[in-house]
């Protein structure tokens, strides 16, 4: 892949992104806030974006959302949990509801 393909691949998902993170905070902001990472006042914002806004946004070279696990420990004991999937979901959630929502510093 070329470097424009991975800019209008990660344009793709950004979109997707925000267009799912709207629709989940808007139905249900408190769930939206633990499943997306993301502090109320980012939520307040990515709701309050207008389609322009979105597509612009959407538009930045870089990736939007970001991966949750930055612990290896983390991710290597839900990768190798042997209780199974459903379980593994349970202790993915658990694990992520110990960590702080990230804030843009």
């Amino acid at each position: 892949m070329s470097n424009n393909d991975y800019t209008s691949e990660i344009r793709d998902v950004n979109l997707s992104y925000l267009m799912i993170a709207q629709q989940m905070i808007r139905q249900d902001r408190a769930e939206a806030i633990f499943r997306l990472g993301i502090s109320g006042e980012i939520a307040d914002l990515i709701a309050g974006m207008s389609n322009a806004q979105v597509l612009k946004l959407a538009s930045c070279n870089m990736m939007l959302s970001r991966f949750r696990f930055n612990d290896t420990t983390i991710l290597s004991t839900l990768l190798n949990d042997k209780a199974g999937a459903a379980a593994a979901m349970v202790h993915a959630s658990i694990l992520m509801a110990s960590q702080a929502p990230e804030t843009i510093v």
